[in-house]
C-alpha cells in the first residue's frame, strides 16, 4: 500500500512534524513498507492459534511489590523544559 504524499503530510501534521521534502519522500517509503508488512500478515491463516499462545501470566517471574524512595520533586523537574508550580508544562493537545 503506497501512502500517497498528502498522507504524509496529514500524519505529519497529526504528529506535530515539521518535515522537509526530503524527509517526507523518505518517510513514505517507510510507512508505505511497514503497511505492506502489515498486510502480508494479516494474509496469515491464525484461526488455530490460541489467544494466549504467546504466554500467560502464571509462566512470567513477578517482583515483589514493594515500596522504594523515589525521586524528589526538583530531581523529577530538572530536564522538564517548561515547569510550573511543581509540575510539568505541556503545550495545549487540542487548539
Amino acid at each position: 500500500m503506497s501512502l500517497t504524499p498528502q498522507e504524509v503530510e496529514h500524519i505529519a501534521k497529526l504528529a506535530r512534524l515539521e518535515l522537509t521534502d526530503e524527509q517526507k519522500t523518505r518517510y513514505r517509503e517507510q510507512l508505505s513498507a511497514i503497511l505492506d508488512y502489515v498486510a502480508k500478515l494479516q494474509e496469515l491463516d491464525t484461526a488455530d492459534v490460541p489467544p494466549t499462545a504467546g504466554g500467560s501470566v502464571s509462566q512470567m517471574p513477578l517482583r515483589a511489590d514493594e515500596p522504594r524512595p523515589s525521586l524528589s520533586l526538583d530531581e523529577l523537574l530538572a530536564n522538564a523544559s517548561q515547569k510550573q508550580d511543581g509540575q510539568f508544562k505541556i503545550p495545549p493537545v487540542f487548539e
